[in-house]
């Protein structure tokens, strides 16, 4: 069967296939307009956005599980999320019909059925974030990077950058007042590279506390401008202190990059 065009009463007409499955979604999403991932009481979110639009052309409610959450103003480059949909439709024809549907800043790259119990957040085992910076002024990043108008020595980072993979207890980075049962995290890359006019800071970890790449790279531009030694850093991981770290950097410069699943999950 065929899709409606955008102005007909009949949005979505159902390809015969099996109802009641679960699905993954894959998007990307430039978080400037957004509250975050997440939805909230009085800010549009990204998450709401998508099942806004998920639940008109499906003429149904439907709710999604993001794999983990963006604060305000960060962007993904790759984001998954889950929902169970109790009709039967074209996957395809869906995610064109949601990129035709919603705003340019949201794109749907694809959606998947996958087995029954998989879940967008508890099965990711690891998850990349990249924290992007430039030095000087330059207006076609100003929006996209953190402008840094003095060097800061990146060897010097990346020297202390590489403890980081030894520890565990990441509670000195941590949100205040973060409802979470631990605060272990296993790291296992944490660098500073260049990209052309770019410098990239890329963390990968199985899991991330809240605010926890924005108060890393803060912390971490602390020692590169000299502010801080390795053995103060040593010191703040060893803190569990929040208040002991350096300051959160803006998050319009954040990306979450990459989020990998077990085998058997993503197609």
């Amino acid at each position: 069967m065929a899709w409606g065009t955008k102005g007909s009463d009949n949005i979505c007409k159902f390809v015969v296939q099996r109802e009641n499955m679960r699905y993954f979604i894959e998007l990307a999403y430039q978080g400037t307009a957004y509250s975050g991932w997440q939805r909230q009481p009085n800010a549009m979110s990204v998450q709401q956005r998508v099942e806004e639009a998920l639940s008109t052309l499906l003429k149904s409610q439907i709710s999604i599980v993001g794999a983990g959450r963006t604060d305000a103003g960060v962007h993904a480059r790759q984001m998954f999320a889950h929902t169970q949909i109790d009709a039967a439709f074209d996957p395809n024809g869906l995610t064109d019909r949601l990129n035709s549907f919603l705003p340019q800043d949201i794109a749907i790259e694809r959606i998947f059925p996958v087995p029954d119990q998989a879940h967008a957040r508890f099965d990711a085992t690891a998850r990349t974030y990249e924290y992007w910076v430039y030095l000087g002024k330059k207006p076609f990043l100003n929006d996209r990077a953190y402008a840094l108008f003095k060097a800061p020595n990146f060897d010097l980072m990346n020297q202390v950058a590489l403890t980081m993979l030894e520890h565990r207890d990441f509670e000195c980075f941590s949100k205040s007042k973060t409802d979470v049962a631990t605060y272990l995290c296993q790291v296992t890359h944490a660098q500073w590279t260049q990209r052309g006019d770019v410098w990239v800071f890329t963390i990968k970890a199985d899991r991330f506390l809240r605010n926890m790449v924005r108060a890393v790279v803060g912390t971490l531009l602390e020692v590169g401008f000299e502010k801080m030694d390795a053995e103060g850093f040593q010191k703040v991981l060893a803190s569990k202190n929040r208040s002991a770290a350096g300051p959160s950097v803006p998050g319009h410069a954040l990306y979450l990059s990459k989020i990998d699943y077990p085998e058997g999950i993503l197609p």
